[in-house]
């Protein structure tokens, strides 16, 4: 049986006098490629924010790697080993490839040979960064600043990746080769928490889904169950 690396368990959040997320209960075992789907507004992107500690929890807990990170901050979620890959990418304007992938690895106290090292297995999984590496960053095409953003997380060396929306406004094969990548990261033992609009790419890369409406968890399981569930077929997958 896999182990369980991250536990939410009875999670609620929200903005202000707004109340998003209602008891979530989520699961990414060690290993794996978990996705997050869900309508637009569902409390997908709300529920990464909160675990990434950008917003706070109001009720519930979140245990990573046997650790309790219930409320923890920003820094905290970063030092256990959870790295956030924003929606939009947010990628430093001005700074090139290069530079923007090495800020993935400023809060780490290892030698330059490492980051070195690191950077060179960045641009194994993305090769097109290797040749951009000099280039401001975000005048890449949106695919490349997605590998960027992609990669700026895995340079902090986490145990779990999140990743939000990753093929939002991305043409199809960029989307492609994304994929392609992250099944590449995933194989080196990295966990992925994956959210993404498009139904039929999250449940090809994903093992297992959790499928998010009006804040609360309406139905899980494995992906290849999820895909011939009629609920799911008919209101996600035009099916």
């Amino acid at each position: 049986m896999s182990e369980i690396l991250l536990e939410v368990k009875g999670c609620t959040a929200g903005y202000g006098d707004v109340q998003v997320l209602w008891g979530i209960d989520l699961q990414v075992l060690k290993g794996e490629i978990t996705c997050i789907v869900g309508s637009n507004g569902a409390g997908k992107s709300t529920l990464l924010r909160t675990l990434s500690g950008l917003i706070k929890i109001r009720s519930g807990s979140v245990t990573f790697a046997e650790k309790d990170l219930t409320g923890a901050t920003p820094a905290e979620v970063l030092s256990a080993g959870i790295a956030h890959v924003p929606e939009g990418r947010r990628l430093f304007k001005g700074l090139s490839v290069r530079d923007n992938l090495l800020l993935g690895a400023y809060h780490r106290k290892a030698l330059r040979a490492d980051i070195e090292h690191d950077l060179e297995q960045i641009y194994h999984f993305f090769p097109i960064l290797k040749k951009r590496r000099n280039q401001d960053a975000t005048t890449m095409s949106g695919g490349e600043q997605q590998m960027c953003a992609i990669g700026r997380g895995i340079m902090s060396q986490p145990s779990l990746l999140m990743i939000d929306e990753l093929s939002l406004g991305l043409a199809p094969l960029a989307v492609e080769s994304l994929c392609s990548a992250l099944q590449s990261v995933n194989q080196t033992g990295l966990s992925i928490l994956l959210i993404e609009q498009d139904v039929f790419t999250a449940f090809d890369l994903a093992k297992n889904a959790f499928v998010i409406e009006s804040g609360k968890v309406s139905i899980s399981g494995p992906c290849e169950l999820l895909a011939s569930n009629p609920q799911v077929r008919q209101a996600y997958m035009g099916i």
